[in-house]
């Protein structure tokens, strides 16, 4: 039996939604990182009972934070993105976190950046909380370990493809880090496909823009620590638009109700599938999709028939074009120089 909900929220689904294709879907995904991440620094002296945890977040990770303090009897601090909406914002209330929101802002790059500027002033003036670091600190990673092992479990390790958003890198970076260190487990067993939106760059994508919003917490502006560009093996790029597609048919076909960046990884994850169906595909649903019901699902009808979607294959960033192109990474270790 579970001690606290937080641990039910954390535990995710396994569906099979076609032959070879399997979704990971979870409540709320960031849970899993949170609470493994608190628990490490308590049990390692890091930090004690009643200290204050902070960090910045779009959404996600603000939610799971705030479980893991309360599970764990600590105080959390979170600068939050514009798009943390009114549901979220009353339960971390509830939960007795405290929120500062960033003031509404067009431009999610300027967001991330203004919020990492708070972060530092927090930190000059309560110099005893401990920042998260959600980005950079690889503790993130650890409460993914037994996520793969149910993975390695229940669709094995062979000709497998992990596909997801990369954000802040732990999530894909971790499964894929701990499917591979399987024992016997060959290097082209396991193979990595990371989503992201135009404009973050993070894989070097940052002079391209979406016209529409770029798709938040799958993408960066800034640098992440976190994100190991060594373990992937192919990028796909896709729009605001092209996502809300998976979304809806993800939805209308398997009945699975989850976020814009569960739609962008449906649709790659398809892709892929297509392209070598004697592999397992897994794609990330990290979250539910109730809190893009306003700005996606409402808009189901604009939804394009997926069959009119495929990705441009590109050699490069310099070829990147919306609303998706593909591009092999070949775990290159850092990106490169892009105009």
């Amino acid at each position: 039996m579970d001690q606290h909900v937080a641990e039910a929220i954390g535990r995710p689904d396994l569906i099979r939604l076609d032959d070879r294709l399997v979704c990971l879907r979870f409540e709320t995904m960031k849970v899993v990182s949170a609470l493994a991440a608190v628990r490490h620094l308590l049990d390692t002296g890091v930090v004690r009972r009643g200290d204050t945890l902070l960090d910045s977040s779009s959404g996600i990770y603000a939610y799971a934070l705030a479980l893991a303090c309360h599970r764990h009897g600590m105080h959390c601090h979170v600068v939050g993105s514009t798009t943390v909406d009114r549901t979220l914002r009353t339960q971390l209330a509830v939960l007795g976190a405290t929120l500062e929101q960033m003031e509404p802002c067009d431009d999610l790059k300027l967001d991330q950046k203004r919020r990492v500027e708070r972060i530092h002033e927090i930190l000059a003036a309560h110099p005893e909380y401990h920042w998260m670091r959600q980005y950079h600190d690889d503790i993130h990673y650890l409460g993914y370990r037994v996520v793969a092992d149910r993975i390695r479990e229940e669709t094995g390790t062979d000709r497998l493809t992990v596909v997801g958003g990369v954000g802040s890198g732990a999530s894909t970076g971790a499964l894929t880090r701990y499917l591979r260190d399987a024992s016997g487990a060959a290097p082209t067993d396991v193979e990595l496909v990371g989503v992201q939106p135009y404009g973050s760059l993070t894989f070097g994508a940052q002079h391209t823009s979406d016209p529409e919003i770029i798709i938040a917490g799958i993408g960066s502006s800034i640098p992440f620590g976190n994100v190991a560009h060594e373990l992937y093996d192919t990028l796909h790029w896709i729009s605001f638009d092209a996502a809300l597609s998976g979304a809806v048919d993800l939805l209308r076909r398997h009945a699975v109700f989850a976020g814009l960046s569960s739609g962008a990884a449906y649709l790659a994850a398809r892709h892929e599938h297509d392209r070598a169906p004697e592999r397992t595909v897994l794609f990330i649903a990290p979250d539910t999709g109730h809190r893009y019901t306003d700005t996606v699902y409402t808009r189901h009808r604009e939804a394009a028939p997926l069959a009119d979607l495929a990705p441009r294959d590109i050699a490069d960033q310099t070829e990147l074009a919306l609303p998706w192109s593909r591009m092999p990474w070949n775990r290159t270790p850092t990106p490169p120089l892009t105009a």
